[in-house]
């Protein structure tokens, strides 16, 4: 049985925590941030835990990321 294709683009963004959620990056958060208000960059640090329709997606995307 050959090997599944995990999709390159998403093992870049996203990773697993230990409860199994999807963890992803913040976005808006890359360019033109002088006209963003300054709570908005605030919030935006860091990981955000992606709904479980999203992460459905993604695990698609990444089938070694399921078992």
């Amino acid at each position: 049985m050959p090997k599944m294709k995990t999709k390159s683009g998403a093992k870049k963004r996203f990773s697993r925590t230990a409860t199994g959620l999807i963890k992803a990056n913040v976005a808006h958060k890359r360019h033109r941030l002088i006209s963003k208000p300054q709570k908005m960059k605030r919030k935006a640090r860091g990981t955000t835990l992606l709904a479980k329709g999203d992460s459905t997606l993604v695990l698609w995307y990444m089938p070694y990321l399921r078992g």
